[in-house]
């Protein structure tokens, strides 16, 4: 499988790329950017490293080369600053996604190509991608609240001192302000977290607080997130490669699981190589079904702007 990685020469486009190799599994690894020479400087750098860790072609390019790629996965954007929301980048990254877009469709793609979007806001540009490049919607899929869903759960094993392993909690809807917790179905090691002792309804308000703050928190210590985000990425593009048939938290054109249509956010999704397979109406809580449909209606308010 082939990946070209647009926004290559960035944080978040090296991480995954990085991410990429050490897994593994793709076998050709392209990265483009708008920045040339740090898009080389960083596929050298990784090829340095390849004697070490697998067989795969690892080089900088351009959208010609990149017309057979089997993956497009799209991170290239403005950062966002620590007291901005991911939703207020929409005027300032539409029209550079917008421009990504149109190069992607001058230079040609493959039937079954995924368009895999990263950049923010995520749910907005993916929505966006679907409207913008003729692909079917399935073949367009946005990280969603991967990121958020692993901060979660990484927070609350840390938190109460559980295995990270064993912690499976999911964070729903948009991948921003009104991103939604999904306690009804939080488990370690199979065991509901609500059930814990220490699991009380403030513990969850911390936890959750942490978790939603996270991006901007990581912005104001480093300048932005690279690693988390880059593994969460490679979840989905291994998924898409072995056609997993997972059920991860990414964002994809809503096709009315619980009453919500034509809005890109994040729900139980079935992942393959084909893209999404499925969307998986769970059951939840009544204020969790509430929160997602709030959600929706926000990112539908913003999307209108755009059109």
């Amino acid at each position: 499988m082939k990946v070209t990685v647009i926004g290559g020469g960035g944080r978040v486009g090296a991480c995954a790329a990085f991410a990429l190799q050490c897994g593994g599994l793709v076998s050709e690894i392209q990265l483009l950017d708008a920045n040339q020479a740090t898009a080389q400087g960083e596929a050298l750098d990784l090829l340095h490293g390849a004697a070490l860790c697998a067989d795969q072609k690892i080089y900088a390019g351009d959208y010609a080369a990149a017309s057979n790629s089997d993956v497009f996965l799209i991170t290239a954007g403005l950062r966002r600053k620590p007291d901005e929301s991911r939703l207020d980048l929409i005027n300032r990254n539409v029209s550079l996604f917008q421009q990504i877009l149109a190069d992607i469709k001058a230079a040609g793609f493959k039937k079954d190509a995924i368009v895999f979007v990263v950049s923010n806001p995520v749910d907005i540009l993916t929505q966006l991608a679907v409207r913008e490049l003729g692909l079917p919607w399935q073949q367009v899929v946005g990280l969603g609240t991967m990121l958020d869903s692993s901060r979660f759960s990484s927070l609350i094993a840390q938190e109460l001192s559980l295995a990270t392993s064993q912690v499976k909690a999911l964070i729903l809807g948009e991948h921003g302000d009104s991103m939604v917790p999904i306690w009804s179905s939080a488990s370690v090691n199979g065991l509901p977290l609500t059930g814990l002792p220490q699991m009380s309804s403030g513990m969850q308000t911390k936890l959750f607080d942490r978790t939603r703050g996270s991006g901007a928190e990581v912005i104001s210590k480093k300048g932005g997130a690279g690693w988390a985000v880059a593994i969460s990425i490679r979840e989905v593009i291994h998924a898409i490669l072995l056609d997993k048939q997972c059920i991860l938290p990414v964002s994809s054109l809503q096709q009315g699981a619980y009453g919500v249509k034509n809005v890109c956010y994040s729900i139980p999704t079935v992942i393959g190589r084909k893209g999404v397979l499925d969307q998986i109406e769970i059951a939840l809580w009544p204020r969790e079904k509430l929160g997602l449909q709030n959600s929706a209606r926000a990112l539908q308010e913003t999307f209108s702007k755009i059109q």
